[in-house]
C-alpha cells in the first residue's frame, strides 16, 4: 500500500500525520470522481426483485439524469465525499501503523499479515467513519426515489434521522459495515501490498522505491477487481440493512441473508456488481496513486 519501509536503513515509513493527511485527500478525490458508479450500485441493490427496473448501470443513470435531472443522480454525493476523506485518513492512518508493527526486519510484509493489516484497518474505520456515513448516504439515495422526499440534503438528512431515531440511526447496519468493511480492506489494502511488493521484487527495485503513477494506477485497479468479487454479498447486505425500510423487512443481518436468498436468490447478492466494479477499478487506481504523490510530496 504505502512505501515498504526498511527498519534497519535510513529511509523511514511516513508519520502518522502525512498518513492520516494523504489519505483524506486521496479518498475524497476518488469518491467525487467515482460517484455515478455508487450512485447506480445502490439504486440497483434497492429496487426489489419484482419490479421492473433496467440493471445497466449506465442505462439506469441516463434515464435518471433524463427524468429527474443530473442533480439526483449525485444525491448523496457530499456525504460520500465527506464520509471517504474520513475512513480513507483512518484506514490509511491504521494499515500503515498495523503495518509497521507486522512487517519484518527488512520492512516487508507478508501475504498473510498484510491481510490482517488491511482487517485491522477496516474495522477502524468501520466504527469511526464509515458506518455513519454510508447509513447516511443510503438513506438520502432511497429517500430520493420516493415521491415526497423528505430529507433536503446532508444535513437536514442526518439532523432528522438522528431527531427520530437517536444517534443510533446512523449506526444502522453496522454490523455489515463491518463486516463488509474489514474484509474489503483486507482485501484491498493486503492485496496491493502484495501486488506492489512483487512488482518491485521483478524489477529488482529497493521495497521503499514507489512505484510509477501508472504502475500503481493499474496495481491498484486490479486491487479493486479482487476486492469487488470477494466482497460483494456483504454489501448488498449491508446496503439492504441501510435502507429506509429495513426495521420493516428485517430481524437481523442474518435474518435478511436468509429472505434475500430465499425469495430472490443467490444472484441478488451481487446485484451491483457492474457498476461497483467499474467504481472500485478506478478508485483503486485513483486513491493509491493520489496518495502515494501526495506523500511523497509531503
Amino acid at each position: 500500500m504505502t512505501t515498504v519501509a526498511t527498519k534497519d536503513n535510513n529511509t523511514q515509513p511516513p508519520p502518522p500525520w502525512k498518513s492520516l493527511v494523504a489519505g483524506g485527500i486521496a479518498g475524497g478525490v476518488e469518491a467525487a470522481a467515482t460517484y455515478p458508479f455508487e450512485f447506480a450500485k445502490t439504486r440497483l441493490q434497492l429496487v426489489d426483485k419484482s419490479k421492473v427496473a433496467s440493471r445497466n448501470p449506465i442505462s439506469l443513470v441516463l434515464r435518471v439524469a433524463r427524468e429527474e435531472g443530473i442533480k439526483t443522480v449525485y444525491t448523496g454525493c457530499s456525504t460520500l465525499v465527506i464520509g471517504c476523506t474520513a475512513k480513507a485518513a483512518v484506514r490509511f492512518l491504521g494499515f500503515d501503523s498495523l503495518k509497521n508493527l507486522l512487517s519484518d526486519d527488512s520492512g516487508k510484509l507478508s501475504g498473510g499479515r498484510g491481510v490482517l493489516a488491511g482487517l485491522g484497518a477496516g474495522v477502524l474505520e468501520s466504527v469511526f467513519a464509515l458506518t455513519p456515513f454510508e447509513t447516511i448516504k443510503t438513506a438520502l439515495i432511497d429517500d430520493a426515489q420516493r415521491p415526497s422526499p423528505r430529507y433536503r440534503g446532508f444535513v437536514h438528512g442526518t439532523y432528522t434521522l438522528v431527531k427520530e431515531g437517536g444517534v443510533g440511526a446512523i449506526y444502522k447496519g453496522l454490523v455489515p459495515v463491518t463486516l463488509r468493511q474489514s474484509s474489503n480492506a483486507a482485501v484491498r489494502m493486503g492485496s496491493y501490498s502484495f501486488l506492489k511488493q512483487k512488482v518491485q521484487a521483478m524489477n529488482n527495485d529497493d521495497p521503499n522505491k514507489p512505484l510509477s503513477g501508472a504502475t500503481t494506477f493499474l496495481v491498484g485497479a486490479i486491487a479493486g477487481i479482487i476486492t469487488v468479487y470477494t466482497t460483494m454479498p456483504l454489501d448488498t447486505l449491508k446496503t439492504r440493512m441501510q435502507s429506509l425500510e429495513s426495521k420493516k423487512e428485517y430481524r437481523s443481518t442474518l435474518h435478511c441473508a436468509q429472505r434475500l436468498l430465499k425469495e430472490e436468490g443467490v444472484r441478488t447478492f451481487w446485484k451491483g456488481t457492474t457498476p461497483r466494479l467499474g467504481r472500485l477499478v478506478l478508485s483503486g487506481g485513483i486513491i493509491f496513486t493520489i496518495y502515494e504523490k501526495v506523500i511523497a510530496i509531503l
